[in-house]
C-alpha cells in the first residue's frame, strides 16, 4: 500500500506539472492558430457541455474553468501510470530514457485519446486545433513529466 501511496503523490506532482506544461501549449497554439487561446481549452469541456464548448473562444468559468479541470485530472491519470512504471530512483537513469519514459507515456495517451476513446470523450482540442500543435501539446505534456520527476527528485534531496 505505501508503494502506492508515494506513487500517487509524485503523480500528483508530475500530473500537475504536465497539465500546466501542455496547458500553456494549448493556449499558445490557439492564440497561433485562431487568435484565440482559450478556445481549445474551453473544448476540453465538450464532453460534459456538448459541442458548444468546442465553439467558445472565450474565457469562462463554465467552459475554460471545467476544461482545465479535465485536462487537469487526465494529467494526473496518466502521470500515475508513468509513476507506476518509471517512477522510483530516478538519479541512477540518464537523461535520455527519462526522456523516452515520458514520451511513451505521452504517445500511449495520444493513442488511446483519438483511436480508443469514443468521440464524446475525447480531449477535445482537436476540433479547434490541427495536428502539428496536438503533437506541440502531447511534446510538452511528455516534458512536463519530465520536469515533474526532476522536481521531485529535487525535493527527495532537499528533504534529506
Amino acid at each position: 500500500m505505501e508503494g502506492w501511496k508515494r506513487k500517487t503523490r509524485d503523480a500528483l506532482i508530475t500530473g500537475s506539472v504536465a497539465s500546466v506544461a501542455s496547458t500553456s501549449a494549448l493556449l499558445a497554439c490557439g492564440a497561433l492558430e485562431e487568435r484565440r487561446p482559450f478556445a481549445p481549452v474551453n473544448a476540453v469541456s465538450h464532453w460534459y457541455w456538448g459541442e458548444r464548448a468546442a465553439h467558445r473562444d472565450h474565457p469562462s468559468v463554465r467552459y475554460t474553468l471545467f476544461g482545465y479541470i479535465t485536462h487537469h485530472a487526465a494529467a494526473i491519470f496518466w502521470a500515475l501510470i508513468y509513476e507506476k512504471l518509471f517512477g522510483g530512483p530516478r538519479r541512477t537513469r540518464t537523461p535520455a530514457r527519462e526522456v523516452a519514459n515520458a514520451a511513451s507515456i505521452a504517445a500511449l495517451a495520444c493513442f488511446v485519446d483519438y483511436r480508443m476513446t469514443p468521440r464524446r470523450l475525447t480531449p477535445g482540442y482537436e476540433k479547434r486545433l490541427g495536428r502539428r500543435s496536438l503533437a506541440v501539446v502531447y511534446v510538452m505534456f511528455g516534458l512536463g513529466l519530465v520536469i515533474g520527476g526532476r522536481l521531485i527528485d529535487a525535493l527527495a534531496n532537499e528533504r534529506a
